[in-house]
């Protein structure tokens, strides 16, 4: 198989390699180690393949780790807000219209 993502599976997927789409809605249950083996299998893929899927990933990544490092102190409801936010504006912002350089 490729090391490139074909551009009509970041909008359908197939069995190998999920779409752009089913890895956003599943990125945090994916981090998070909540999916099945073939799902994870799947979203691991197009993360290899898909770079802003992939920066999306590492994004999420580094805001888990930042979080862990405060050990066990109280995240305030406002930063959690702001994050979220600002997961959601990312996923917004994307451009429907898949690049080349994909």
């Amino acid at each position: 198989m490729s090391n490139r993502l074909p551009i009509w599976s970041k909008f359908v997927g197939n069995r190998e390699t999920a779409s752009c789409m089913e890895t956003a809605r599943e990125l945090q249950a994916y981090l998070d180690g909540d999916l099945d083996q073939l799902t994870a299998r799947r979203l691991a893929r197009h993360l290899e393949l898909c770079r802003k899927c992939g920066l999306e990933e590492a994004t999420y990544r580094a805001i888990k780790a930042s979080l862990a490092r405060r050990g066990e102190q109280v995240v305030e409801q406002e930063t959690i807000d702001r994050l979220y936010a600002f997961g959601t504006e990312l996923l917004e912002s994307e451009d429907p219209t898949p690049s080349e350089a994909g």
